[in-house]
């Protein structure tokens, strides 16, 4: 599954960088995580590392979006090759 990032954001700007896909943006009002780009850091790392930086902890699984470890594993790969392709 996703992440997604709830009301409780700050806007602190700490999670953006962290994301090795470029999943997190900033939306119209706090940071939101695109779910087609969010592997959960699998691929990248053992842990999600936007979760691991948040100082509120307003990051949690995004329950709309339900993917195993597999599926977030095809994800990456497809994400590191459409990057190649780039």
């Amino acid at each position: 599954m996703a992440l997604l990032i709830t009301d409780d954001c700050i806007n602190c700007d700490v999670c953006e960088p962290e994301c090795p896909n470029e999943a997190i943006y900033m939306g119209p009002e706090i940071y939101e995580i695109d779910p087609n780009k969010c592997t959960e850091c699998v691929g990248h790392y053992d842990v999600p590392q936007c979760q691991q930086v948040c100082p509120v902890s307003c990051i949690p699984f995004n329950p709309a979006w339900r993917e195993s470890k597999e599926q977030l594993m095809a994800k990456y790969e497809a994400l590191q090759a459409a990057a190649k392709k780039n």
